[in-house]
């Protein structure tokens, strides 16, 4: 059976993620400041749901956990204005961007894409979704926990771009649908998973989701 995002079936959806979106994270990779949002995507393959467990896959090293804030879009949009990108979602949610750091420092060097280190299978975790109307998007706090330690707190207060700004972006250029995921970017304290990590996200303060690495 297909994964459903409501009644969004997984095969349909297309997940755009933002990098470099919080002025620590971009400092602890020591990477250069973007003047718009840096946008790659995710196959729906990448999903990971219902606190199922990541298989730590043998072709990297150092994956590396990013968590994010994600917004569900719903309903379709092309050249969406900044004032009118609200309309375009009800709901979001907590998720992680892993990221086989190991691969992407050596397509980086060689000025290749960045795919294989982003976008393999299970590798963006999704957790539950919440309605916009009982968070200030702008004063958004989340987190995560590995193994009962604190290791990403954000808010979305401190995105050098906010979402909407990230949605009239992203629909310059693709026509977002009903159901696409927008992956909004990590804080700082990203760092490396192992077998045997349990990671537990935390959104407005409640738990959204559970991963353990196996």
């Amino acid at each position: 059976m297909n994964f459903v995002i409501g009644d969004i079936n997984q095969q349909q959806v297309k997940i755009f993620c933002i990098g470099r979106n919080y002025v620590a994270h971009i400092q602890e990779l020591s990477n250069d400041m973007p003047t718009e949002p840096l946008v790659f995507m995710k196959p729906a393959t990448a999903l990971l749901h219902d606190n199922k467990p990541f298989y730590h896959p043998n072709f990297t090293e150092n994956i590396h956990h990013e968590v994010e804030v994600v917004v569900k879009i719903s309903k379709n949009g092309k050249s969406i204005l900044p004032e009118f990108a609200n309309n375009y979602f009800e709901e979001v949610g907590l998720g992680i961007d892993f990221t086989a750091r190991d691969i992407q420092d050596r397509l980086k060097i060689q000025g290749h894409p960045w795919e294989k280190a982003k976008a393999f299978d299970q590798s963006a975790v999704i957790g539950k979704f919440i309605p916009k109307s009982d968070v200030d998007l702008d004063n958004l706090s989340f987190q995560l926990f590995k193994n009962e330690t604190l290791v990403q707190d954000g808010n979305t207060s401190l995105m050098m771009f906010r979402i909407p700004a990230i949605i009239s972006h992203i629909s310059t250029f693709f026509t977002l649908q009903k159901g696409d995921l927008i992956y909004t970017g990590t804080p700082s304290g990203v760092g490396k998973i192992q077998i045997g990590d349990t990671l537990i996200g935390y959104l407005n303060n409640e738990q959204n989701f559970e991963c353990i690495i196996k």
